[in-house]
């Protein structure tokens, strides 16, 4: 019997009936199915109870003296939203919270290894900082504090305190250590999203966690200079405006996402040709859109391919905004022999003028001696049938021996979106691909049309 069914169960019978043996049917008891949870392992009842909502594991102190306390023990705790709203009290938010936390601190017991405490919807935050000040005395590995950006929180001096942490992730929370403060000697993980941080501490923050494999960062303020140094950072994912990153000592980075939001005025020269000279180790790059305009600013032209190749480089997903955007991406492909997998997102070409036939004949021109012999898969997204477009189609088709599979899906913003689907479908007939298993698949929400070549 489920947990779910013994805490039903409970309010017509006691778990006496639900554990009564078949025998007591001869005597006119009335029974439930055995519960076989209870005599279940601790690790494993904790592990049951670590895949319920924190109200629901808690309900399940019903169900006996033996149970009343075991939500206590568990390792991890989750408070979010769904926690005080499925209530129909009419407390506040505030007050309920504060309950919630009284019982945390005062019946909880043995570690607590992983606690996400998600409170956007909250105005104020009562004992936050006794919260912090118990985490960190229970050697606190996993932490996830989400606040509203309608009021940052100030992390506490105990939050610096927390040594053992592993995976940390903040959102809207003002960080200002103490000056003792030396860093996370532990930390494997770091996820910072609109956090009020200086870049000087950011930086030292980053250098300091000699462990630190993976960082998200989200700012929304614009940022200068940013340098990463993480001699054993895998992968980076950054969203934001800023001037100009610096990946400095990133010898092990595999996975790189950028989407830079700044406008070109405020960024600063990148030389991307020694950008991705620092990435020896690149196997997925993610390039959102306005990226690569930050990438080429100040650059007099696009070069044919990369001084030093992106050998490890398997798979590439870029967001294309026009020409410039085009012959950029065609630069990296071409210095990826081994590239295996590629997405183009073409939602906003149609914001530039459109290029000439001539200029587009002009960059994949430049282009026309390029070999993929290891790409198999392609996926492009927003197609409208331009030009420039189908031109970046046939020189995938007919450069890429070992392709499987090409998945196209038209704009569905366009208003003559039959006439440039057509388009896209006449042109695929004029092109014989260098695969003689290549599938092409023209896709959209209406139908579907296959042609394997």
């Amino acid at each position: 019997m489920s947990i779910e069914k013994l805490i039903s169960s409970k309010r017509q019978y006691s778990l006496w009936h639900c554990m009564m043996p078949p025998e007591s049917k001869k005597h006119g008891c009335q029974s439930l199915p055995t519960d076989r949870l209870s005599n279940l392992p601790e690790n494993v009842i904790n592990s049951i109870l670590m895949r319920l909502s924190l109200r629901r594991a808690v309900r399940t102190s019903i169900l006996s003296q033996k149970w009343r306390y075991k939500w206590c023990k568990l390792p991890q705790l989750t408070l979010d939203y769904d926690l005080w709203v499925e209530t129909n009290d009419l407390l506040s938010l505030s007050i309920k919270f504060t309950k919630i936390m009284y019982h945390i601190l005062t019946l909880h017991s043995g570690p607590l290894t992983k606690f996400t405490l998600s409170i956007s919807a909250l105005k104020k935050f009562p004992k936050i900082g006794s919260l912090i000040y118990f985490l960190s005395r229970n050697d606190i590995q996993d932490l996830v504090l989400e606040f509203s950006k309608w009021n940052l929180y100030r992390l506490p001096p105990s939050f610096f305190t927390c040594s053992q942490l592993r995976h940390l992730t903040l959102q809207n929370c003002v960080i200002c250590p103490p000056p003792a403060f030396k860093g996370f000697d532990m930390l494997n993980s770091l996820n910072l999203r609109d956090v009020t941080i200086s870049f000087k501490l950011l930086e030292s923050l980053i250098s300091s966690s000699s462990l630190l494999g993976k960082l998200v960062l989200k700012i929304s303020d614009t940022s200068n200079h940013i340098q990463i140094n993480a001699p054993n950072l895998r992968s980076f994912d950054f969203t934001g405006c800023i001037k100009y990153i610096s990946l400095g000592n990133v010898p092990l980075l595999s996975k790189l996402s950028l989407s830079c939001q700044e406008s070109l005025k405020a960024s600063e020269k990148c030389d991307f040709d020694i950008f991705f000279q620092l990435l020896p180790a690149l196997e997925h790059l993610y390039l959102e859109c306005g990226t690569v305009q930050f990438l080429v600013t100040g650059a007099a032209e696009v070069p044919r391919r990369l001084s030093s190749p992106l050998n490890n480089l398997k798979r590439f997903k870029i967001s294309l905004g026009g020409l410039v955007d085009v012959s950029f991406a065609l630069c990296l492909i071409r210095s990826s022999p081994y590239l295996q997998d590629i997405e183009i997102e073409a939602y906003d070409l149609g914001c530039e003028p459109v290029p000439t036939t001539n200029k587009v004949d002009e960059v994949f021109a430049r282009f026309s001696d390029v070999t993929l012999n290891h790409l198999r898969a392609v996926q492009l997204e927003g197609v409208e049938g331009m030009e420039l477009e189908l031109q970046l189609i046939k020189l995938l088709l007919t450069k890429s021996p070992m392709l499987v599979r090409m998945l196209i899906e038209p704009s569905t913003s366009c208003h003559d979106y039959d006439k440039r689907r057509d388009k896209i479908l006449a042109e695929l007939t004029t092109i014989q691909p260098a695969s003689t298993k290549a599938e092409i698949v023209v896709f959209d929400e209406y139908e579907c049309y296959r042609d394997t070549m």
